[in-house]
């Protein structure tokens, strides 16, 4: 079964501050590296769909190495307007998912479609039956059969 594993780059810088002070000083920061995602099974696939509004296609990195299909998403926008009392107006948005495949699966096969704000990716399973396959059987003459003649 797949799992889903989060990136956090705050995370040991976290446990220091626990460990020192009692407290998290980053509340505020907790969920900004989440991306809602949907990991399940169907039909001999695994489907992992990440929910990313307002992304495109060119603002999304997808990679596999090894057993683990990374996601990450970086989106930045600048407008400039002179109308307004503000010169430049930025912002950015960035999350990243990895999530472990099972051995066995063939990462040339792997899909991936972008549409209404979700990625989806879609990841053929390996053989249920672990590549073990059933050899039939065929009935001949016996050998007591044959020397009777």
């Amino acid at each position: 079964m797949a799992d889903i594993s989060r990136w956090n780059p705050f995370s040991e810088l976290n446990s220091l501050q626990k460990a020192f002070f009692g407290d998290d000083w980053t509340p505020a920061f907790r969920n900004a590296n989440n991306m809602a995602t949907d990991v399940y099974t169907r039909d001999g696939e695994i489907v992992v769909e990440a929910h990313l509004p307002n992304f495109k296609k060119d603002d999304i990195d997808l990679d596999v190495e090894g057993r683990t299909l990374a996601i990450s998403a970086t989106r930045q926008n600048r407008d400039e307007d002179t109308d307004k009392k503000y010169v430049v107006r930025e912002s950015s948005s960035s999350f990243q998912r990895r999530v472990s495949l099972p051995e066995g699966v063939d990462t040339d096969a792997i899909q991936a479609k972008l549409a209404d704000g979700v990625l989806k990716v879609t990841i053929p399973t390996p053989d249920a039956t672990g590549g073990k396959k059933k050899i039939a059987i065929d009935e001949g003459e016996s050998t007591a059969d044959s020397k009777e003649g």
